[in-house]
């Protein structure tokens, strides 16, 4: 009878072990901060994953605060190691997620709650999102210094329509305007053999 109590509490203590070890979350280790919504990853198996911030959408770098919201991103979170949340892909191969820290902070929460992004509704509908965007807008956080910040979707369309306009200058080139030309005057000499 010890000999089967022994066996039951080592196969019960090898099998908790096993269940503990499948519930450990693999974590990654951010290694590059692209910019305010866009991080890379670093796996456990040494493979890099692009991570495209989920719901939400920064300044992009040449936008007023795009900088401002790569160096909040970065300091929040390079370096350290993140559990990441989501296995969606966007037309880019981006993988769409969000990521904790090892502390359970969300960074795409954190960075909206500091005026670094906008919700992006197009995407979500999450209202503890909503309501961290309005604080940091009422409290004038981040972006939301400036009077009246674009969001970055019309940034992008902006700029997608400068580049438009720019090809279509570069391909239409003006007509050269040419002057008519007076014909020369040829100066004529008649030789005259009689003379």
């Amino acid at each position: 009878m010890f000999k089967r109590s022994i066996f039951f509490c080592l196969f019960v203590l090898t099998l908790a072990t096993a269940c503990n070890q499948q519930e450990k979350e693999t974590l990654y280790k951010v290694i590059k901060i692209k910019d305010g919504d866009t991080v890379e990853l670093l796996s456990p198996d040494h493979q890099n994953i692009t991570v495209r911030l989920a719901e939400i959408d920064c300044p992009e770098k040449t936008q007023a605060f795009g900088q401002a919201a790569k160096q909040f991103t970065a300091d929040l979170c390079f370096g350290k190691m993140v559990k990441l949340i989501g296995s969606q892909h966007d037309r880019y191969g981006r993988t769409v997620g969000q990521i904790e820290l090892e502390d359970g902070t969300n960074v795409n929460y954190a960075i909206v709650k500091n005026g670094y992004a906008w919700q992006y509704r197009a995407y979500s509908k999450d209202m503890a999102l909503a309501l961290s965007e309005q604080r940091a807008r009422e409290n004038r956080l981040g972006l939301w210094q400036d009077i009246n910040p674009t969001p970055p979707w019309d940034f992008r369309k902006g700029e997608k329509q400068h580049r438009v306009d720019s090809k279509e200058k570069k391909t239409t080139k003006p007509k050269r305007k040419y002057k008519k030309r007076k014909p020369k005057r040829k100066d004529t000499v008649y030789f005259n053999p009689a003379a």
